[in-house]
């Protein structure tokens, strides 16, 4: 049992504070049902608070203000889904064809690995050392069954559960979230702290709305460029890959990651010879120019993380919620960053925060 008198003891303090990581990590994972869409509205809580404030500028009350933000950004969600709908759907008619050219290509490399098989087999016979029954071959289990009815009407509550409690925190986030920044002031720090606490939390607001808001016009750039690409290639529905890629770019790494595959899939699907890979080669091309020049111009202004912290903060939030952590990671560890006093803030948003900070006093 640890005494309170080594309490101060830096491995202590270290220990326990892996302990609480580890256990806090566990939880999430655990409860991904429950945290998962919690958290997903405060980031959207988040990135929608400036406008939210536009608002309440206006003369309309936080209630109301609170309300329109909620129906513009559950707006924005639905109309994306919609937009990705059809390139589901496409993919969903041409999976008999997929399935046919995979089964040609993994035929192709089954018969290369089992020339290879043969080769070994003859070398040990060879050399007197093959095992006995190592030239059998064991039965291949089929395909796994496709979701049935039933199990994807009993997966339908839960995503309305889901749904619910995203829009139900997102609302009330909005409308008590300077009070939650408040609260969070004093009892994180002494009132000494407090002042600074909260012009943190309204700092990591704008930084990560900012973000945000930057990505979103990198990203539908990039949809524009692989659009107009693919169309000059002759890829059917151009549009609909533009679309699907700038929103899967919002999850980095593993959404890119999706994109390509999907692409040579249709690849395999519309052209013959190297053109098979000329769409995936286009979309590498973009997604690369947009990585190395066009984000860390626009981004590195105000934000600058080490790409190994991004990484590492991608890789534990896709283990833990899967896309929905692809999507929360990177405003989270901004506003860890930001409340840690990494960042050093331009003078721009230290202005900007300094203002709607005293907005804010004289208005209460």
């Amino acid at each position: 049992m640890i005494s309170p008198h080594s309490t101060g003891d830096p491995i202590v303090r270290v220990a326990v504070i892996v302990i609480a990581v580890t256990l806090g990590f566990g939880t999430l994972k655990l409860g991904a049902d429950i945290f998962a869409p919690m958290v997903l509205g405060v980031v959207t809580g988040v990135i929608l608070a400036p406008m939210t404030d536009v608002f309440e500028r206006w003369g309309l009350p936080a209630g109301l203000a609170s309300a329109i933000m909620l129906v513009l950004g559950v707006s924005g969600i639905a109309v994306m889904g919609i937009l990705v709908e059809p390139l589901i759907w496409r993919v969903v008619e041409h999976l008999p064809a997929i399935k046919w050219e995979l089964s040609a290509i993994i035929g192709e490399f089954r018969g290369l690995v089992r020339g290879f098989d043969a080769v070994n087999r003859e070398v040990e016979e060879a050399l007197g050392t093959q095992a006995p029954g190592s030239g059998e071959t064991e039965s291949e289990n089929g395909p796994d069954p496709m979701p049935t009815l039933t199990s994807t009407l009993f997966l339908a509550p839960v995503v309305l559960a889901q749904v619910l409690i995203f829009g139900g925190t997102l609302f009330f986030f909005l409308l008590t979230r300077k009070g939650i920044y408040q609260w969070l002031a004093h009892w994180i720090g002494t009132s000494r702290d407090t002042a600074i606490i909260q012009r943190r939390f309204a700092t990591a607001e704008r930084l990560v709305a900012r973000y945000f808001l930057t990505i979103s016009i990198v990203n539908a750039g990039l949809g524009v460029a692989l659009g107009t690409a693919l169309a000059l290639i002759g890829m059917p529905a151009p549009i609909i890959w533009g679309i699907g890629a700038a929103l899967l770019n919002f999850i980095l790494y593993a959404g890119p990651m999706v994109v390509v595959g999907a692409l040579l899939l249709a690849g395999l699907i519309v052209f013959d010879g190297l053109m098979i890979f000329a769409p995936a080669a286009i979309f590498l091309t973009l997604n690369m120019f947009e990585a190395q020049f066009v984000t860390p111009s626009m981004v590195g202004k105000h934000i600058s993380v080490n790409p190994l912290l991004v990484f590492v903060s991608l890789v534990i939030w896709l283990w833990i919620w899967g896309p929905i952590g692809g999507i929360v990671a990177i405003p989270v560890l901004v506003m860890v960053l930001v409340m840690l006093d990494i960042f050093e803030v331009d003078s721009e948003i230290g202005a900007e925060t300094a203002m709607s900070q005293g907005t804010a006093d004289n208005s209460n």
